[in-house]
Parts: C-alpha cells; structure tokens; sequence
C-alpha cells in the first residue's frame, strides 16, 4: 500500500516557498510512489488553482490568530486528528508557522515520519521566533536546509547536523520558458513596459514587501550603470506596499524616466528573456533563492548578493557574479562588464542554463526528496526510537 505523506504549506499566495510546495505536492503525486495530501493554515492565493490542476482539491485549512491563544490548541488538535483519520505516516513542513504548527500536530497524532524546514539565512526571524522553531526542529526527525549556507547556520545554532539534510530547490523550466518568435515590441508591450525596444533592460525579480529585498541598492547601482550605459533601463517586477517608496527613491535617484515597476509579473520567462543582466540585491533572509535559479533557466548572467546559498548557485565568473551585501558599486562594475561584453554574457547565461539543467531541476529534487522519505519510512518502521543515518545526509545531496 502506498505510503500516505502530507505537506503543510502556509497560504497559495505567490511567494518562493509556496511555489515550491505546490510544485513538489505535484511532483511527488504524479511520482505514483505516495498518496498526497495538502494542508495548509489558509486557503487564499492565486497558487491555489494550481494546486487543484494537479488534482488537490481538498485542502483543509487551520487558521490561526496566534501561538499563544486557546484557537491555536484547538487547530492543532483538529490537525491532530485529521492526521489520524488519514492515516498519514510522513509529514512535511515549510517555514515558520507550518513548521510550529505542523510539527506540534504531526507529534500529537504520532506520526511516524515528521519532517520541518528552513528556507531561509539568518536575519529572517527575531531571536523569539527561532527559538520557538528551534522546538519545533526538536520534534523533527529531519530539517530539510535548501542550501548547504542554512545547513552550516543551522548546526551553529544547535540542530543536529545528523537531523540535517540539503535538498536544493527545483526550478521548472518549462514554467518560466519564453514565448519564441515574439518580436521585442511586442514582447515588451505585453509586459506592461513602455520602454522603447533599443533599451537594454536590467531586471531584478522581487517582491517589494520585504525591506531586506534590498532593491535600494539595486537603485543606487542603477545610477552607476546609467552613467556608463544612457540606454539601460531597469525594471523592478514584484508586488509589495513598499512600492511607491522605492518608486520615491528612484526619482531621488534622478531614475524616474529609466524605471519601471511591473506589479506581480505573470510572465516572468518573457521579462527575463528581454532582459540583458538579471539581479538579486537581497542583505539577509534569503535560503535558495528561486530569482536566482529562474535567471539562469531563461539563460540570464546573474549579479547576486552574497546572501544564504548565491554561492552555490552562482559559479562566479562562470555563470555570473556575486557581490557583497550592499556594495553598490560593486554591483554596479559586474552589471556594466556585463553590457559591455554581450557575448561573454551570453555564454555566461547559457552555462547557468545547463547548470540549472543537471543541479537544480525538478527531477533532481524530486529524486533526493523520494530517497529522503524512503530511508526515513524504512527506518522508522524497523525501529521507530531512531534517528536520521548518517548515510541520509550525503544521499539526499546526491552524493
């Protein structure tokens, strides 16, 4: 019989991790391997009809109002006994909230296999908040880190490196490919981007919620960029309140005529393919990032921050750059060389293509996920006392 897992995800909003929940719930159903289910502590976003094309429908939902509230205890029981009715034998989690909540409910119903992650660096979460999650990872019989960085800040904040596995995000390709044979116009056009064609386009894709998305220095290096570059333009796509006050700092900037805000874009493969040099300006927060391993599937050069798991994504100087948090010179000297030399551009772009290819596809997360749940339901249905393997850690990277 087919082993029943279930992933727990926050909301269907747009965001990476959700994503990549909603992607790996798909993955492992069409896998044929598991019977899948979803959960989630709120139904709302426009990943939700994503999440019901691959066959979820029914996703319960716990609200929650806070941790410290007689509804938290009353969902976590609810959760509890969900989990029992669905004989569920392996739980995942996600980030923060999944993690406290899913973690307490998976422990309370006695579920074999109970698995939290961290998608996030250091700077993300206030001392209070990982030292609740850091009980939540007491109750784990595994802490997924998607990048070998939160791996290393996880051991030296006191989780067992034997707890500890590195599975990389999986991008799909087919989800960001660009529509071939569109003129440029007419591509830009369809983005909402009145930009004459000629401009050549720097982009950085981010929501614009997070202060430490940084796209302050992504302005200030913009500024720099122009000043070697009249026709560059630069776009910002990416949804948040912090919107018009970065709208703000470009005018300040003297930026106004060559800025663009997209809003939520919905066609990322077709912005990324119109753009030159691709960017990520994060100072803290960032695991894996998803903008960064989308810029080199459409076969972009990557200027990144060296934030969370950049290094392990970039290949400096092979497949693009990473610069200190905040250097904005620094940032603006790797997108300049960039412009000035477009065919070292474009090889540096199609090699990040084929490293996305072999390191960090679907297949590839898919495959070290599979193997995770395998040695862990083995394990614990011959001994249920013990812990992760050594063996587990080295296999769920590939090695």
């Amino acid at each position: 019989m087919k082993p029943n897992v279930l992933l727990f995800i926050d909301s269907f909003h747009q965001g990476g991790t959700e994503r990549q929940v909603v992607q790996l719930a798909r993955l492992l159903s069409e896998s044929g391997r598991y019977r899948v289910h979803l959960a989630c502590l709120t139904g709302e976003g426009v990943l939700r009809p994503e999440a019901e094309r691959a066959g979820f429908r029914d996703i319960p939902e716990f609200r929650l109002r806070s941790f410290y509230d007689l509804n938290f205890l009353r969902q976590v029981r609810r959760f509890a006994r969900l989990l029992r009715e669905r004989e569920i034998e392996l739980v995942e989690t996600h980030d923060f909230y999944t993690n406290v909540f899913g973690m307490a409910g998976a422990a309370l119903a006695g579920v074999p296999v109970r698995i939290a992650s961290r998608r996030e660096s250091d700077g993300a979460r206030t001392r209070a908040q990982f030292f609740v999650v850091r009980r939540a990872f007491d109750l784990a019989h595994a802490v997924i880190a998607n990048a070998e960085a939160v791996r290393r800040e996880l051991i030296g904040a006191g989780v067992s490196a034997e707890k500890i596995v590195t599975i990389y995000n999986g991008i799909d390709t087919a989800r960001v490919a660009p529509r071939a044979d569109v003129p440029r116009a007419e591509l830009l056009a369809s983005l909402g981007l009145r930009v004459a064609p000629a401009r050549r386009l720097v982009t950085v894709v981010a929501n614009l919620r997070h202060p430490m998305k940084d796209q302050e220095t992504f302005l200030r290096a913009a500024r720099r960029v122009r000043e070697k570059f009249p026709e560059a333009a630069f776009v910002l796509a990416g949804e948040g309140e912090r919107t018009e006050t970065l709208r703000a700092y470009a005018a300040a900037l003297g930026l106004a005529e060559d800025t663009f805000f997209t809003g939520r874009c919905e066609r990322v493969g077709d912005l990324l393919s119109a753009s030159e040099v691709c960017v990520l300006s994060s100072k803290s927060g960032e695991g894996f990032s998803n903008a960064i391993t989308e810029y080199m599937a459409v076969a972009r050069p990557v200027v990144a921050t060296d934030v969370g798991g950049a290094r392990e994504a970039v290949v400096e100087g092979e497949t693009g750059h990473v610069v200190a948090v905040g250097d904005a010179a620094a940032m603006a000297d790797r997108i300049v060389s960039l412009l000035a030399d477009p065919e070292r551009a474009s090889a540096m772009g199609e090699r990040g293509l084929l490293r996305v290819r072999e390191q960090f596809s679907c297949e590839a997360q898919l495959a070290r996920t599979e193997k995770l749940y395998e040695q862990l339901l083995s394990r614990r249905r011959e001994a249920p006392a013990s812990a992760l393997p050594e063996a587990s850690r080295g296999a769920a990277r590939g090695e």
